[in-house]
C-alpha cells in the first residue's frame, strides 16, 4: 500500500482503518469480526487506526483495537483517538482531556497516542452561539491547545489535531495560527456532501475544499473522512435510516454517481474511495468498514490507483 507524508508524525498508509465501523456505528458487526478486520487491515499494509471513545457502545472501537493489537503486536502502527466537549459542558477542560486520554491508553494498552484529536466542532468567537456540539474558538485556543502542548511535551501524545468540519472561518483560522495542529480531519467525497456533520444551519455553508487548501498552505496533513458520505455513495445503504435523514437525502441525490460507477465497471464505494485518494493534499483516507469483506473492497480500490483526469471531470459534473 502507498505511504504518504504525515508531517511531523512521519509517514502514513494511504488508507486508515476508522473506528466507526469496527465499533458498530455504521451497522451491526461482532467483536470477533471487528478484531479480525483490524488484523486484516494491518496485514494489508494499513499503518493508522482512527479511533474515539465514543465509537461504539462502551468504547467498543478502542477495546477492539486493544484486543487486536494484543493478538498481533504492531509497535509501528499509528493510533489516533479523540476527545471533545460542546460549550454547555466546558468545565475544567484540561483535566477532562487528560483523564479521557489516560482512559483511552488503558483500553488500547499503549503508553501514548500518536495523534489526539479535538472531536467537537469549532465555531467563530462571535457565533453562531446556538450551534449544537460546538466549541468556541477562544475557548479552544485558550484552554484546549495549551493542554495539547503539555500532553505532547510530557510524551503522552506525539501530536494533536482537530475535526475540521466546524465553521469554516474558525477551522481555517486554527490551521493558520501557531501552534498549528499536526493533522486535520476534513470531509472529502466525490459529491462534497457533509450530511449531518453540518450543524450551523443557514448561518453559513460548508467549505471543505477551502479547508483542504488552508491545511496545505499551513503544512497540516489532511485526514480525509466521509469518503462514502456516511453510506450515501455506496450501492445500497446497509443499515436502517430515516427517510428524511441526511443519508437518505444524499443517497437519492447520488443516483448519477452510482450510474457512473457502474459505467466504469466498479462499485460505488470503490469509486468513492478512489476519488478521495485522488484529492491533492490528502494524506490518508479513513475507512468506515465493519468487516473484512468491506475492507477488501477498499484495499482493492487503493490498489487500482488514482482516478484519471477524464474520470475526475465526469465526477465534477455531478456536483
Amino acid at each position: 500500500m502507498q505511504s504518504r507524508n504525515f508531517g511531523r508524525l512521519g509517514t502514513v498508509s494511504a488508507l486508515t482503518l476508522g473506528g466507526g465501523g469496527i465499533g458498530a456505528v455504521w451497522g451491526p458487526t461482532t467483536r470477533e469480526e471487528s478484531v479480525a478486520t483490524v488484523r486484516a487491515a494491518l496485514d494489508a499494509g494499513i499503518t493508522h487506526l482512527d479511533l474515539a471513545p465514543t465509537y461504539g457502545e462502551g468504547h467498543e472501537a478502542e477495546l477492539v483495537a486493544g484486543e487486536a493489537l494484543r493478538q498481533q503486536p504492531s509497535a509501528d502502527v499509528l493510533i489516533t483517538s479523540k476527545f471533545g466537549l460542546p460549550d454547555d459542558d466546558e468545565t475544567d477542560l484540561p483535566a477532562r482531556m487528560r483523564q479521557s486520554l489516560q482512559d483511552s491508553l488503558a483500553r488500547l494498552g499503549r503508553d501514548h497516542l500518536d495523534l489526539f484529536v479535538w472531536h467537537a466542532q469549532l465555531r467563530p468567537a462571535d457565533g453562531p452561539a446556538t450551534a449544537p456540539r460546538t466549541t468556541g474558538w477562544r475557548v479552544f485556543r485558550d484552554e484546549v491547545v495549551p493542554e495539547f502542548v503539555r500532553l505532547r511535551d510530557e510524551g503522552l501524545i506525539r501530536g494533536w489535531g482537530i475535526t475540521g468540519v466546524g465553521f469554516p472561518s474558525a477551522v481555517i483560522e486554527t490551521l493558520g495560527t501557531d501552534p498549528r495542529p499536526d493533522g486535520v480531519q476534513v470531509v472529502v467525497n466525490a459529491l462534497d456532501r457533509s450530511g449531518d456533520m453540518w450543524v450551523f444551519g443557514d448561518h453559513g455553508t460548508p467549505a471543505n475544499g477551502d479547508i483542504v487548501a488552508a491545511a496545505q498552505a499551513g503544512s497540516v496533513p489532511v485526514i480525509g473522512i466521509r469518503a462514502v458520505a456516511a453510506g450515501s455513495l455506496t450501492d445500497s445503504v446497509d443499515r436502517q435510516v430515516a427517510e428524511d435523514s441526511a443519508v437518505a437525502v444524499d443517497y437519492a441525490r447520488a443516483e448519477g454517481f452510482r450510474r457512473l460507477a457502474a459505467d466504469l465497471g466498479e462499485s460505488a464505494a470503490s469509486l468513492a474511495h478512489r476519488y478521495a485518494l485522488s484529492v491533492p493534499g490528502v494524506a490518508t483516507v479513513v475507512l468506515g468498514v465493519k468487516n473484512r469483506d468491506e475492507l477488501a473492497e477498499c484495499v482493492a480500490a487503493e490498489e487500482r490507483g488514482p482516478l484519471g483526469a477524464e474520470e475526475l471531470e465526469q465526477l465534477a459534473k455531478l456536483r
